[in-house]
């Protein structure tokens, strides 16, 4: 009778073990689809205001001339890297259907070679969806000798079908540093001094 006992017991640790075993791997396989899933809704819902990292094309369409929309630039940086980026306009009124162009600059004020990379969100988070960026340096990493600045434009859009509502869309530009190591060749901008 003891001997039953425990060969049920034995084979219910077995079936939890076995079952816990199971959980935690579907819980480690989540974890790691978990980014690829989100970026993929955010950039099919524009939620978290994330635009697209690639140049879109023009769509040829009549400006609504009834309708002004401001569009604001914000430039940010990041602790650790000695660069900046400037807006050389704050914002700009356009009409949805309309193209526009905005300068920015660079500058690494640091004393080495770095890479970086501005990434850029967009508030309110449904504009993301209504927003083309044309050209833009955003679509690849920058690579700047100590000193060097440039400038570089963003040509953008924003669609005709823009929602009424919004009539301010903000676009924040955030310098992330680079994996140094990153060569040329990786998608960097290389500029001036340092081909």
């Amino acid at each position: 009778m003891t001997e039953q006992r425990t060969d049920d017991t034995r084979k219910g640790v077995r079936r939890t073990v076995a079952r816990t075993l199971v959980a935690l791997a579907g819980m480690f396989v989540f974890a790691f689809a978990l980014v690829p899933l989100y970026d993929v809704f955010c950039q099919v819902t524009g939620l978290n205001g994330k635009t697209s990292n690639q140049a879109q094309a023009l769509v040829h369409e009549d400006a609504d001339e009834g309708r002004v929309v401001t569009m604001q630039f914000i430039t940010r940086g990041s602790p650790g890297l000695p660069w900046s980026l400037e807006a050389h306009t704050r914002q700009v009124r356009v009409h949805p259907g309309q193209s526009a162009e905005v300068e920015f600059t660079f500058e690494n004020m640091g004393d080495e070679v770095s890479v970086a990379r501005a990434v850029p969100s967009v508030t309110p988070s449904q504009a993301s969806l209504h927003l083309r960026k044309l050209a833009c340096f955003c679509f690849q990493n920058q690579r700047l000798a100590p000193g060097e600045r440039f400038e570089a434009p963003l040509v953008f859009q924003l669609t005709r079908d823009l929602p009424d509502d919004i009539q301010t869309v903000t676009l924040v530009y955030t310098l992330y540093r680079q994996d140094a190591a990153s060569s040329p060749g990786s998608g960097d901008q290389v500029r001036g001094g340092d081909a």
